[in-house]
């Protein structure tokens, strides 16, 4: 086990803000149908009624803007969430329900116990979107990119699949592509600076990058395939 391997949790606080009645509702009515049980093996295809042309993961999703958004544009993907925190999770089963998606299953907990159930190249697609920076360098170890868990990405990638992460932090930034580089299972398909400066096609705005713009910071867009 490498000095980057898995010591506790990669997130923070569990819950913020009271939740809403309808928040609440939603948690507890409609998520039990959409949980993806990780107690044991987890096989994609087994998760939906229909049939679906591949897999999404997006972990850490946030307020999930931009997991619904990959929904609702690309409905016969089957598509699968991580967010531990609770009100992001309330957010997202909000959305999910007044729009009648069926093409999102979710997991409110650390991605890690998904990844490790999931079969070998079971994804076409991970995202890690604007991920907690962990700044202090006493918490380095609590970021999610790390050797163990790009090796732990790379197992569960299609031969040819995408590893897309977006930050506002620059030394985030420079942390994740060292690791990619050195890693022997990705690639970074940067060929010139707007590759990795401009969002990829369909990007919705997140309140993460809101944030980062009126704080003045430029945010980064990296595409690293799986060889």
């Amino acid at each position: 086990m490498s000095a980057e391997a898995h010591r506790g949790a990669f997130y923070g606080r569990r819950q913020g803000k009271r939740l809403r009645p309808k928040q609440a509702a939603g948690l507890s009515g409609t998520l039990p149908a959409l949980q993806i049980d990780c107690s044991g093996p987890v096989r994609p295809e087994a998760l939906f009624s229909k049939a679906k042309t591949g897999f999404w993961l997006e972990i850490g999703f946030g307020g999930g803007e931009h997991l619904i958004n990959n929904a609702r544009l690309h409905p016969d993907i089957g598509h699968l969430g991580c967010e531990p925190f609770i009100n992001g999770m309330a957010k997202l089963v909000l959305l999910i329900e007044q729009d009648g998606i069926d093409a999102i299953r979710l997991h409110n907990d650390d991605a890690v116990q998904l990844l490790d159930q999931l079969p070998d190249a079971s994804l076409d697609r991970v995202y890690l979107l604007y991920p907690d920076p962990w700044p202090k360098r006493r918490h380095y170890k609590r970021r999610f990119v790390s050797d163990d868990n790009l090796a732990r990405i790379a197992r569960v990638l299609k031969p040819g699949g995408e590893f897309r992460f977006a930050s506002d932090i620059d030394h985030y930034v420079g942390w994740t592509l060292a690791r990619l580089l050195r890693s022997p299972d990705f690639v970074w398909t940067a060929e010139q600076p707007d590759d990795w400066r401009l969002p990829w096609e369909n990007w919705p705005s997140t309140r993460y990058e809101a944030k980062a713009i009126r704080e003045g910071r430029a945010s980064s867009y990296i595409i690293a395939k799986r060889r």
